[in-house]
């Protein structure tokens, strides 16, 4: 399947490895709104694929092309547009995260490609991470038993060079702060371990460690619909910068994700670990990462068309965590706890 990219930020050349990679899939063409700053990455991408990409002038370009699939890396605040021309050429679209900045604009991407039945998935790589997939297994086998509490926690760091790129870190165009640009992951993770959220309480801020719009720190009790409870940490104000961590306590024992790697602390004593420590990415690079996870995404991405299924991440499943980031920040703001219809 021919795959064509738009958006060549921080994220794009993931990507590019990601497809070169990737079984099935090639890369049919890259697309940025500066065209000299497109065919510069294409012919840095030579070196990794072998020879430089097309470079399209223009979106109705790729919507006249024969690509088969968009993978759109563009920051959210250009999304709307974009999505509007390729489903009216129905092209199917992966998008990086999130898929707007708010969760009606968001909606409303996830609704025009419904009613043109366009696929649209979204790239939530941390979903194919081998811990992450084997705690899926322990779970949908009962092994843990009942889900009572859960701790979410992403103790990241970012230097304010980070937030001084033009617009990083804003509503108008990213959406928000440490939320929907970094968190964003590990709660989508979350949920898919722990079924929906259904009231919360929060405080956002911006820490004095950075001068922003959004907010850099985040705390948040979480009741569940299963009954279960939680909370949440996330912030990029913490040096230097940790792994994100998910951990779910149960009825049988505690199953702890982090670094790549599930440790089960049974109720009976007993410690089992599932996969290798490593790097999760983000902590403190927001490069440090590889394209595995990426190409995995990619890949089923290619195979749900295929295959005629929807993608393991759809849109409109990412429609739950904007719901949520909205109901955090909602709850900060007011000062009071905020239900979630499920």
């Amino acid at each position: 399947m021919k795959a064509a990219l738009i958006g060549l930020g921080m994220v794009a050349e993931t990507h590019v490895r990601a497809i070169a990679d990737a079984a099935g899939v090639t890369l049919a063409g890259v697309m940025s709104r500066d065209a000299t700053r497109a065919q510069a990455f294409a012919n840095r991408m030579a070196s990794v694929i072998g020879t430089a990409p097309h470079v399209f002038p223009d979106l109705a370009a790729i919507a006249a092309s024969d690509v088969d699939f968009v993978i759109l890396c563009t920051p959210p605040d250009s999304r709307a547009d974009i999505v509007a021309t390729l489903v009216a050429a129905g092209k199917p679209i992966l998008m990086e995260k999130p898929v707007e900045r708010t969760a009606k604009a968001a909606r409303a991407i996830v609704d025009i490609c419904a009613a043109a039945g366009v696929p649209l998935g979204v790239v939530f790589q941390h979903r194919f991470r081998p811990d992450a997939m084997a705690l899926h297994d322990l779970l949908a086998s009962d092994g843990l038993g009942t889900l009572a509490a859960v701790q979410i926690d992403l103790p990241w760091w970012r230097p304010q060079s980070y937030y001084d790129e033009p617009g990083r870190g804003t509503y108008a165009r990213d959406g928000g702060g440490v939320l929907i640009t970094q968190a964003i992951h590990i709660l989508d993770l979350a949920l898919t371990f722990t079924g929906p959220v259904s009231r919360v309480q929060a405080m956002a801020r911006t820490t004095a460690l950075h001068r922003m719009e959004g907010e850099d720190f985040v705390t948040a009790g979480l009741d569940y619909a299963s009954g279960a409870v939680g909370s949440l940490v996330a912030t990029t104000a913490s040096r230097p910068g940790g792994g994100d961590c998910i951990t779910l306590h149960c009825a049988n024992g505690s199953a702890r994700l982090v670094h790549g790697r599930l440790t089960i602390d049974w109720a009976d004593g007993t410690t089992e670990n599932i996969g290798l420590s490593s790097e999760t990415g983000g902590g403190a690079d927001p490069m440090a990462f590889g394209h595995a996870w990426h190409q995995a995404a990619i890949e089923d991405f290619a195979a749900a068309l295929r295959d005629g299924r929807n993608p393991t991440s759809t849109g409109a499943e990412a429609l739950r965590i904007h719901v949520l980031i909205e109901a955090i920040i909602r709850s900060s703001t007011e000062g009071r706890a905020v239900e979630i219809a499920p």
